[in-house]
């Protein structure tokens, strides 16, 4: 190998992650299109994938057709199902905090889809603080929950991490994902979104016993 060589393929590893990054965001987005997204964000995640195409093909001397179908239509690796993690959060009175979902009324436990790059703990975290305006910290797994294929969340099922975790600040407050954000004794929910009435009985046993 010439030192060019040599060269080229430390750039193309260098270069890999930042391409990688790009065209989850840019897929993500397009997949996501729609509410709060607008017609422009729908222009610059085409745009971003259209360079990220571009890139991939320089670095790794592919056609930037290839790459821009590999893309879209098929995922890197093996097929796997999408990851997801949920926070239970209980006050002194033993109810748990809950959203009621913007889109149907019914009440969840806060929780999501894992990004890339980030542990379980973090994505528990963050969808908290997303979906409530709170921060908290992950004590202990409840936990795994498998969700079968075919759902809504695609064809491949789905994987979810209940953590019960602890308020450490942060303000309560509904997000663009609901419309109000409140303890709850779990017996008096009656409209409870998939599996969340699971989760909320799951987490309460366990902190009982904590």
């Amino acid at each position: 190998m010439t030192e060019r060589d040599g060269g080229r393929d430390r750039g193309a590893t260098n270069v890999l992650p930042l391409l990688d990054e790009l065209q989850i965001i840019a897929r993500n987005g397009l997949t996501y299109d729609g509410d709060p997204h607008d017609s422009y964000d729908k222009e610059r995640y085409e745009r971003i994938l259209h360079l990220v195409s571009e890139w991939y093909g320089k670095t790794l001397e592919l056609p930037p057709e290839c790459v821009r179908e590999r893309l879209t239509v098929e995922e890197f690796g093996a097929i796997t199902p999408k990851v997801g993690a949920t926070a239970a959060v209980f006050d002194d009175n033993g109810r748990i905090l809950l959203i009621e979902r913007a889109d149907n009324s019914s009440w969840a436990v806060p929780g999501g889809h894992a990004v890339s790059g980030e542990s379980p703990t973090e994505t528990a975290a963050r969808e908290l603080r997303e979906e409530t305006g709170l921060d908290a910290r992950t004590v202990e797994l409840v936990d795994a929950y498998w969700i079968d294929a075919p759902d809504a969340y695609g064809p491949h099922g789905a994987v979810t991490l209940l953590y019960r975790c602890e308020v450490v600040g942060g303000e309560r407050q509904p997000s663009k994902e609901s419309t109000a954000v409140s303890y709850r004794n779990i017996e008096d929910v009656s409209d409870w979104h998939g599996l969340a009435r699971q989760y909320a009985l799951d987490a309460r046993e366990m902190w009982l016993d904590s």
